[in-house]
């Protein structure tokens, strides 16, 4: 008999780095093993690989707290980061002119699945 797989989301909204300096973290964990990602985001010298790092372990929390599942038995099926608001302010520029800046925010959804695994009966 195969046990169907479960799948568990953990979302964070508004974090404060720009969706295209997260994304290429995320390609590295996307469809990994939850333990190789949390492993791998914990070891990474980034400072915004923390907040990946949190929304794993969320995730992973989740499919422990509602199906029992451990994270060595769990792999991040799908990972987005989109884009957020956008801050827009001005600061001072050259000649007395005013430059436009935008702070980028970012929301993340992270889905974590659970192996399948065959039992015997």
């Amino acid at each position: 008999m195969i046990e169907k797989s479960k799948q568990y989301i953990a979302k964070a909204k508004f974090i404060r780095y720009s969706p295209y300096k997260l994304r290429p973290l995320a390609d590295v964990i996307r469809g990994k093993n939850v333990q190789y990602a949390l492993n791998w985001l914990s070891t990474c010298a980034l400072q915004k690989a923390m907040p990946l790092q949190k929304v794993v372990q969320s995730a992973a929390a989740n499919a422990l707290q509602l199906g029992n599942f451990e994270a060595d038995h769990l792999v991040v099926k799908e990972i987005r980061i989109d884009q957020g608001p956008i801050f827009r302010y001005f600061k001072p520029g050259a000649m007395g002119r005013a430059n436009p800046q935008r702070k980028r925010l970012s929301h993340m959804s992270v889905i974590v699945e659970s192996i399948e695994k065959k039992k015997e009966a």
